[in-house]
């Protein structure tokens, strides 16, 4: 438990400049403290100690703002940073090495049974308010731009943006250095969507103009 516990706080410590010391991320992180709290929680669900699961998590809520059900299953070194808003659902199962920024939820479309709840691989960043909603998979090493919203699965190594989300970046195509993309500089699939339309447009009125040129040349010679 203690060592499972020292993961989690060098895992923060790692990836949050801000953080500076072990002693400060233990006992002052709310995504630290949450994640301590559900592992207990989740102990007493999987004995079927239900109300006193509960009873944990929903003071875990009071004291950092992040509601994660006892029932979901977490791996090892899960980061939430920040924390505030952030919901994980019951059958949510997230893979080691995680990162979640604040605002997410990791919830369902109220139409499913059984698991109802997104399975998310190892090593994912789910950016700032975004939404990853049914039982599906985001595959391992993939990135969740800030604000999207998931609703289908996405294969490993990916990038997805937008409302609904899209795959922008596969397997190191269509973007140089994904590993150093952070939760901002991510393409916007609208732009480009935008940028294809004002080309197609550009295109058009020149054969527009070509074809007005030839039309009063032909009347000319008539």
């Amino acid at each position: 438990m203690f060592n499972q516990l020292r993961e989690d706080v060098n895992a923060v410590r790692e990836r949050d400049p801000a953080a500076r010391s072990f002693l400060e991320v233990l006992l002052l992180y709310p995504g630290v403290k949450a994640v301590r709290m559900h592992r207990r929680a989740h102990f007493y669900y999987r004995h079927n100690l239900h109300f006193l699961a509960r009873w944990v998590s929903q003071r875990a809520v009071r004291k950092t703002g992040i509601e994660i059900h006892p029932g979901a299953t977490i791996g090892r070194r899960l980061v939430i940073d920040h924390g505030t808003g952030v919901v994980i659902g019951e059958t949510t199962e997230i893979g080691d090495d995680v990162l979640i920024y604040q605002g997410v939820t990791l919830g369902g479309t109220g139409k499913d049974t059984g698991k109802r709840h997104p399975t998310i691989g190892n090593n994912v960043m789910i950016s700032a308010g975004a939404k990853v909603l049914g039982p599906f998979k985001i595959g391992d090493n993939s990135r969740v731009a800030a604000g999207a919203v998931v609703l289908e699965e996405v294969p490993p190594n990916s990038t997805v943006v937008g409302v609904p989300a899209r795959v922008v970046k596969l397997d190191g195509k269509r973007v140089d250095c994904a590993q150093n993309l952070d939760q901002i500089h991510i393409p916007d699939p609208v732009k480009q969507k935008m940028e294809c339309l004002e080309k197609r447009m550009e295109q058009l009125e020149t054969l527009l103009n070509i074809e007005a040129t030839e039309g009063e040349t032909h009347h000319e010679d008539l």
